[in-house]
């Protein structure tokens, strides 16, 4: 029987904040410099952070690139 990673969730602003310790304006300026993973548009007023994305990132916060991230399944 194949084992099944649990679904991953996505994290709203105010969570990806306390998870990381970053201010708003240092995370979206790695976000924009490829050095965190970007957002997803969840509805028209609407965004998260896969938490998978963000458990990567807190792995390696000083070198991470977008290149670490796995292949997108959108």
């Amino acid at each position: 029987m194949a084992s099944q990673s649990p679904p991953d969730r996505f994290l709203r602003l105010n969570s990806v904040l306390d998870r990381t310790g970053l201010s708003r304006a240092t995370l979206y300026r790695k976000i924009a410099d490829g050095t965190f993973p970007p957002q997803k548009k969840l509805a028209t007023r609407c965004c998260g952070w896969r938490e998978s994305h963000v458990n990567i990132w807190l792995r390696n916060p000083v070198s991470f690139t977008l290149k670490d991230l796995p292949p997108s399944e959108d």
